[in-house]
Order: structure tokens, then C-alpha cells, then sequence
């Protein structure tokens, strides 16, 4: 009992000490020295609040710039890693890159007054026979891949249709390096056999391109003549790579 008495009587003490205290603020109030003091602390309150509220307002921005950026490094670890892959996994088919160096000399490394003497060849060589260019076939583009209808394509990927196109290549140029080789040169049976076989095969509608047939894809590379190699056939005449040329129950297919 006399603890509930006494927690009320601190109760009582205390609400009479918060009058006190509001009553001493309010006469403060009406002073005219501490009611301007009082006027610029309020105002002094509102730039702090608003302060306080831009403030708010960047650390918004500024977290959401954070999650922006935390999203671009996440995409571009993606892209680093499928980069490395591609590098890591690179067609076969794909030229390689050369680098070539050359040393240059600048205008200002040379002496103006000193006249500058032409190099003179060490020795004059014969001109190199000219090379006969033989023609090749071009990969097939990502592109002319992705527009190449689904049911003739079937599961074939990219890569394996520029492979064909490679091995095709290979055939093409072992045939005419054997063609283009002067009729008296000393030749061996197998490589004479194959040079009649050649002529023979040409028609009038062959002549001045570059064309090959399926007994030269068995002799130079090591693909299978199938149904598999068929339709790659049939899509490389939808791409526009050759075109066939029958004859004698011969097929030729002439790289366009």
C-alpha cells in the first residue's frame, strides 16, 4: 500500500514539474528579446528538417545507383566469362590472325640538309611464276545459318556445316593443284590417273569454274558420302555456295 502511494505521488510530482516547465516556456514567449531568439531557432528547425529531407532523398538515390550498379557487374561477369569461352573455343574454321611489324621512320629522325640516298637492290631476282588463285568456298555466315529454314537444317549446328565446307575446300584445291600442273611435268601413275579422271569429267557448262564430285570428297578428305552430307549438300545450295551440273550420270558440283 505505501509503495502504490508513493509511485502516485511521483506521478503527481512529475506532471506538476511539466506545468512548470510549460508555463516558465510560455512566459518566455511573450519577451520580446527571447520571442525573436525563439523565431529563428524555429526557422533554424525548418532548414535542418529540410536538410534532413534532401538528405533522405540522396541516400535513396544513392542506393538505388548501388543496386544498378551491383546488376551491370553481375552482366558483365557474364559477359567476361562467355568471351573466355569463346576465345577458349575458337572454330577451326575462323582465319587466323597474323601480326605483322614494320619499323617506320619518322621526318623528324632525318637530317634536312643531309640528301637521302636510295637503297639499292642487293641482287635482282626473276619474278615469281604467277599463281593460279583457286577459287574457294565461303564460310557461311551466323546469319545465313540463322535464316536457313528449321526443317532443312535440322539439328545440324553452325560449326559442322563450316566444317563440311572446309574439308570441301580441301578437296578442291589437292584437285587442281593436280590440274594445274604443266602436262610434261614427270607425274606418278596414281596422280596421271587422277589428272585424265579430271578432264574427262569436264562438259562445256563446267568450263572456267571450279567444280568437284563425290569420287573427289572420297580421294582427298575424310568425309562420309551420306544422307547427313547430302543435306548439307542441299543447304549449301540454298545458301548459294555451288550449284550442280549433271551429266554422263555424273554429279558436279560447281563452287559458285
Amino acid at each position: 500500500m505505501a509503495s502504490d502511494l508513493e509511485q502516485i505521488c511521483s506521478h503527481i510530482n512529475e506532471k506538476i514539474a511539466n506545468i512548470k516547465k510549460t508555463l516558465s516556456l510560455r512566459n518566455c514567449g511573450q519577451e520580446p528579446n527571447l520571442k525573436t531568439m525563439l523565431n529563428k531557432i524555429g526557422d533554424e528547425i525548418i532548414l535542418v528538417n529540410e536538410l534532413l529531407n534532401k538528405l533522405e532523398l540522396e541516400i535513396q538515390y544513392q542506393e538505388q545507383t548501388n543496386i544498378s550498379l551491383k546488376e551491370l557487374f553481375e552482366s558483365l561477369e557474364e559477359d567476361y566469362k562467355d568471351v573466355e569461352h569463346l576465345k577458349e573455343n575458337i572454330p577451326p574454321h575462323l582465319p587466323q590472325v597474323t601480326t605483322v611489324t614494320q619499323n617506320f621512320v619518322s621526318a623528324s629522325d632525318l637530317d634536312p640538309e643531309e640528301p637521302v640516298k636510295a637503297e639499292e637492290p642487293a641482287c635482282t631476282k626473276k619474278p615469281p611464276k604467277e599463281r593460279r588463285n583457286i577459287k574457294e568456298m565461303p564460310f557461311i555466315t551466323s546469319d545465313e545459318f540463322n535464316g536457313i529454314p528449321a526443317y532443312m537444317k535440322s539439328r545440324l549446328t553452325y560449326c559442322q556445316i563450316n566444317e563440311v565446307i572446309k574439308e570441301i575446300n580441301k578437296a578442291v584445291l589437292s584437285k587442281y593443284k593436280i590440274l594445274h600442273q604443266p602436262k610434261k611435268s614427270t607425274m606418278s601413275s596414281v596422280v596421271r590417273n587422277l589428272y585424265h579422271r579430271f578432264t574427262d569429267e569436264e562438259t562445256k557448262d563446267t568450263k572456267g569454274h571450279y567444280f568437284i564430285v563425290e569420287a573427289d570428297i572420297k580421294e582427298f578428305t575424310a568425309l562420309k558420302v551420306d544422307k547427313r552430307f547430302h543435306v548439307i549438300l542441299n543447304i549449301l545450295r540454298h545458301c548459294r555456295r555451288l550449284s550442280e551440273v549433271r551429266g554422263g550420270g555424273l554429279t558436279r558440283y560447281v563452287i559458285t
